[in-house]
Parts: C-alpha cells; sequence; structure tokens
C-alpha cells in the first residue's frame, strides 16, 4: 500500500487528533474556549483545513495536552507538531 502524501496523512492524524481532544471533557471545552469554535462550527467544519489547523496548534501550544493526545494517539508528539506544520504549508 503506497504511503498517503505529507498533506493527507497530516489531515488524518489531525482528524483523530480532533476526536481525542473533542471527546476528552477537559480538553474538549478548552479547545472551545482558546480558538472561540462553537460546537455547531465544530461539527459543520470538522475536516476543514482552518479546524484541523486549529486543533493541531491548540495542542502544540500546550506540552502536556499535546503529550496526552500523542499517548493516546499511540503517536510520538513530535508527530502531531510535524501535522501542524505540514497543514500551515509554507513559512514565508
Amino acid at each position: 500500500m503506497p504511503a498517503l502524501p505529507a498533506t493527507a496523512a497530516a489531515e488524518t492524524l489531525a482528524l483523530r487528533a480532533l476526536a481525542h481532544v473533542a471527546g476528552d471533557t477537559d480538553l474538549g471545552p478548552r479547545f472551545l474556549d482558546l480558538t472561540g469554535i462553537d460546537v455547531a462550527t465544530l461539527r459543520a467544519h470538522a475536516g476543514s483545513s482552518e479546524v484541523l489547523t486549529a486543533v493541531l496548534g491548540f495542542l502544540a501550544a500546550h506540552e502536556a495536552s499535546l503529550i496526552a493526545t500523542a499517548r493516546a494517539l499511540a503517536v510520538a508528539p513530535a508527530a502531531l507538531v510535524r501535522a501542524h506544520e505540514t497543514l500551515m504549508g509554507p513559512s514565508e
């Protein structure tokens, strides 16, 4: 099976991270509060690049949340950070 392109792999990991964050009683409300995203918007746009980038940025900004999510997803914390960088695109 061929490897997914970097962006598709990053989106897949971000979706997994979003599912974890949304289902966590501490992280979910904190994510919504800090990003200003409401539940209806989250449901309607969960797969959008904006929401996926926001969830990875949220995790990258708080080491304890990053580590907890990485552990829950059985990935290295650096994988979540790399996924965030991939979805952010090249910096100018």
